[in-house]
């Protein structure tokens, strides 16, 4: 157990804001009844972003509903009868769990029985980095030895590695996903070990928990170094049989790196694969994608327009109207990871400038347009709209609209009705 210094986390600005001090206040913090508890508490030690603010609490779920709603504070009971409910105040949230240990597992879930002793809470935690605890004033509690691993940057599981894996199999993924995210070096050899001897639990978990947390771990800047581990073990084919790309994907996560780019886990996913349209559709099926990530990989994987770092300003808009940003950024960034060339850097990443710029141009050609030119109406309106379509991007979007007219009257006049 490492020193305790008094106060260590006041200077962050999560823990002093006025509406975390009310809820812990509510909660009777001041008292030692409630610390924040996990991730807030481990990224403000390793000086990193903290995006949620966990509290572990004596109180029950009903008595921390009583406390809160009597400061004024808004409760969800989001978990609460394994112990959780979230607070809500000045459009913040924050979870609060009852102290808790688990009294029987199944690999997915658990049976908790609540407790008011912290370090059976912290028992009950998977990794030693995750078992850490401030209070209100930022003083940090340390039960189990955590400080001394998250300084070193050592993912480990909490007592027994296999113990802690089949209370829930997902903590095999998790160990990775921790790795990637904030370990160094080589991965804990008896977490490894027991995660590849357990590996056979994944198949118990719901397709929406692994796709979850797959994408979780994608966004880490360690990612392709955690599916080669995952590979290495034999989870990865577990999981995501797929991925026989793991060269691109590297070259994805550098390039987001290098380039600072928000890492983007959709992207990093579909670069690892190499898959038909068919192939698509059955991984959006087995990890329950939604529509929207089912067809942006789907376009990643089969869009066939060409995309090289030297394209025109013309062929790029064009590309652009055609795919839509979103696939055109997507297949630049796949072409530019397996581009050889480091020189061509800039070409690829002016390609993303162009298209984050580019506002959809609109045909300035209607239906009354085409009636007065004669086209009767039903099926011959769009396919007309589609010629003088065609040709209308081909000549760079002119919006001169006697030009487009002209045309309009050259393909009715070149057709019998």
């Amino acid at each position: 157990m490492s020193e305790q210094k008094r106060g260590e986390l006041a200077v962050h600005d999560w823990l002093k804001n006025e509406t975390t001090q009310k809820v812990m206040t509510a909660l009777g913090g001041e008292k030692g009844q409630a610390r924040f508890v996990g991730g807030c508490v481990r990224n403000a030690l390793l000086m990193e972003p903290v995006s949620d603010v966990d509290i572990a609490t004596v109180h029950a779920p009903a008595e921390a509903t009583k406390f809160l709603e009597a400061a004024g504070v808004k409760v969800v009971p989001t978990g609460f009868d394994h112990g959780t409910v979230t607070a809500v105040l000045d459009g913040k949230h924050f979870e609060v769990t009852t102290l808790r240990v688990d009294v029987a597992t199944d690999g997915r879930r658990a049976d908790v029985a609540f407790t008011q002793d912290w370090v059976e809470d912290a028992k009950r935690r998977d990794f030693t980095m995750n078992a850490l605890y401030a209070d209100m004033d930022g003083t940090v509690h340390d039960p189990l030895g955590g400080r001394t691993d998250l300084d070193a940057r050592l993912v480990r599981f909490i007592g027994d590695p296999h113990d802690r894996i089949r209370e829930d199999y997902l903590r095999i993924l998790r160990f990775f996903r921790f790795h990637a995210h904030y370990g160094s070096g080589e991965p804990d050899a008896a977490g490894l070990k027991a995660c590849a001897e357990e590996a056979d639990g994944l198949k118990q978990l719901s397709a929406e928990r692994v796709q979850a947390e797959l994408l979780k771990l994608l966004s880490a800047d360690e990612a392709g170094d955690a599916l080669r581990q995952m590979a290495a073990t034999g989870i990865l084919p577990l999981v995501l049989p797929e991925a026989t790309r793991l060269d691109r994907l590297e070259a994805v996560v550098d390039i987001e790196a290098n380039q600072l780019f928000t890492s983007d886990p959709v992207l990093r996913l579909s670069s690892a694969l190499e898959l038909d349209a068919d192939g698509v559709e059955a991984l959006a099926i087995r990890l329950k994608l939604s529509k929207k990530d089912r067809d942006r990989i789907k376009g990643m994987q089969t869009d066939e327009t060409k995309i090289v770092c030297y394209l025109s300003v013309r062929e790029v808009h064009k590309a652009l109207y055609l795919m839509g940003v979103q696939c055109f950024k997507d297949r630049v960034m796949f072409g530019w990871a397996t581009d050889k060339k480091g020189a061509n850097a800039m070409q690829w990443r002016a390609l993303l400038a162009m298209a984050d710029s580019w506002e959809r141009p609109k045909l300035m050609l209607n239906g009354s347009m085409m009636k007065a030119a004669g086209v009767p109406e039903g099926p011959e309106m769009s396919r007309v709209f589609k010629e003088v379509e065609e040709w209308w991007v081909d000549a760079g979007f002119i919006e001169d609209e006697f030009s487009i007219i002209e045309r309009l009257k050259a393909v009715v006049q070149a057709t019998v009705y």
